[in-house]
Formats: C-alpha cells, structure tokens, sequence
C-alpha cells in the first residue's frame, strides 16, 4: 500500500510539473490531476471503484467545454497513464467514464492522438 501512494505521489507530481502544453487552454494539469487523483488506486489495482473519483471525472469533464480544454485534458490523461507505467490497467483506465456514467468525447488511451479530439 505504501508502494502505490509512493506511485501515487509521484504521478501527481509529474503531472503538475508537466503543467499545461497549450496555451490556448485554461485547463491545467494540475487541475486534471486533481480531479482525477482518487482514481488511481482503481485503475492499478481495482476494487470497488470510489465515489469520488467518478465525482472528480464529471467534474473534470463539465470543466473541459472547449476544443483546447478537451485537448488538453486527454495530454493530460495520457502524460499519468504514462507515469503509471506497468502498474496501469488499460481497460480499467478506458473504462472509467463509462463505469462513472460520464459521456467523454475521446477515448481514455495512451495511444489517443489528442490533436485530433474536437
């Protein structure tokens, strides 16, 4: 358990020194990771999936309206899957807007190209 908040801590931290990649964008990474952060122990390890994750995902996904927003959301996404290495379950990751019942416009996918969501 140490382990994955070790993993956990580390994610996060990348994610806000990455920061924001467009400037058209006023969605940062940090404020993805955030939203995002209560999601990690389900998409390594499984296990009931939490409420305030699904909660930080609709949120995430009401606070992303425009094409750069959107845009930089999935860089985001994809930046922590990255840094979650082999400890990241694809299908769980791909699979958490649909558990969550939130309609995301892009696929929650390392191999996404995130130039191309609209």
């Amino acid at each position: 358990m140490a382990a994955v908040m070790k993993l956990a801590c580390l994610v996060l931290a990348c994610m806000i020194v990455a920061g924001p990649i467009t400037s058209n964008a006023a969605l940062t990474c940090g404020a993805v990771n955030s939203n995002v952060a209560p999601c990690i122990g389900y998409i390594t390890q499984g296990g009931p999936l939490p409420g305030p994750c699904c909660t930080g995902v609709s949120k995430l996904n009401s606070m992303a309206r425009s094409t750069p927003d959107r845009q930089q959301a999935c860089r985001c996404l994809k930046t922590a899957a990255s840094a979650l290495g082999p400890n990241l379950n694809a299908g769980r990751a791909a699979g958490l807007p649909k558990a969550c019942g939130v309609n995301v416009p892009f696929p929650i996918s390392t191999s996404t190209n995130c130039n191309s969501v609209k």
